[in-house]
């Protein structure tokens, strides 16, 4: 540490971030087992707490938002991650494929500007693409003779909007990696291909997807312990109760819960619940692979 001070000095502001944002404020999970007021401040916490147990737990885990949330929850963000993780993949095989370097700059540039849009922006999107009255999609049906569609208040298209606009906002970030990957494949086994007569898909079958392998499940594994807790912005900035059968997820309950209801007690149960299920997924899901690779996982 004393030889390479600068390199640990760098790193101080990332880790003070960690400390004063991530690890302290876990001691406040401990309101999950207690009665907290809102208006107690820290001394109904440490010193004069109402402690009561799993009973918000409970409270949970019997109530009709239970079931309706978690199975939310789950449908939206495996299909977000499943899907956004496979379009990445394809999108930086297709861009490693491309030979004009000019061309390929500009197509990484532009496949990346989505990911620095705030959810704001990207919702205001999404409600004028979708609008009832002048918006694009609406126009191009009213064309065909077809009727007007209320996209956004409609259960049968609410998640599929979700979950495509979540895939068209990462997809070329989340292809930064896999390109990294790639580019550190050994160019001697493409010219090998090329004698043997194979095409750029066998080559990316058979050379480029195993190559990086190793990438693509560490980057599943981390996503897994991300899964119950991505973009719940976009849904709480698009949704109504005509969608909460289909929208509400863990996320936007404990907002309404937490913020709305001023039940903190309440909806720290429901938070500290989802994220006890996401360390499960992580270390099921780096196990799991272990089984079949023990080169393979995060640790």
């Amino acid at each position: 540490m004393k030889k390479y001070w600068l390199i640990y000095l760098m790193m101080l502001p990332g880790l003070l971030y960690l400390i004063i944002f991530q690890f302290i404020p876990m001691y406040g999970v401990v309101i999950a087992f207690q009665d907290y007021q809102p208006f107690g401040g820290l001394e109904k916490i440490l010193f004069d707490p109402v402690w009561v147990g799993f009973k918000h737990f409970k409270e949970f885990f019997s109530s009709y938002y239970f079931t309706r949330t978690l199975v939310n929850t789950l449908i939206i963000n495996f299909s977000k991650l499943i899907l956004a993780s496979v379009a990445s993949l394809i999108l930086a095989l297709m861009i490693n494929e491309l030979r004009n370097q000019k061309f390929k700059k500009v197509t990484q540039t532009i496949s990346y500007l989505p990911h620095f849009l705030s959810y704001v922006i990207i919702a205001g999107i999404v409600q004028f693409v979708f609008s009832p009255v002048h918006g694009p999609v609406n126009t191009v049906l009213n064309s065909l003779g077809l009727d007007t569609i209320e996209f956004i208040g409609n259960e049968k298209y609410f998640r599929q909007i979700i979950i495509g606009t979540h895939v068209w906002s990462t997809i070329g970030w989340g292809s930064i990696v896999y390109l990294a990957a790639l580019s550190g494949v050994s160019q001697e086994l493409y010219e090998s291909a090329d004698l043997d007569g194979a095409t750029r898909i066998q080559k990316m079958l058979h050379i480029s997807i195993p190559s990086i392998a190793p990438i693509i499940v560490i980057m599943l594994i981390l996503d897994l312990g991300k899964v119950l807790d991505q973009g719940y912005e976009l849904i709480l900035l698009l949704y109504s109760p005509a969608v909460y059968s289909v929208g509400d997820i863990i996320d936007t309950y404990v907002y309404r819960e937490g913020i709305l209801n001023v039940n903190y007690s309440y909806s720290a149960a429901v938070g500290l619940f989802k994220n006890i299920a996401a360390l499960v997924l992580v270390l099921a899901s780096n196990r799991f692979v272990k089984i079949f690779d023990k080169e393979l996982g995060v640790w």
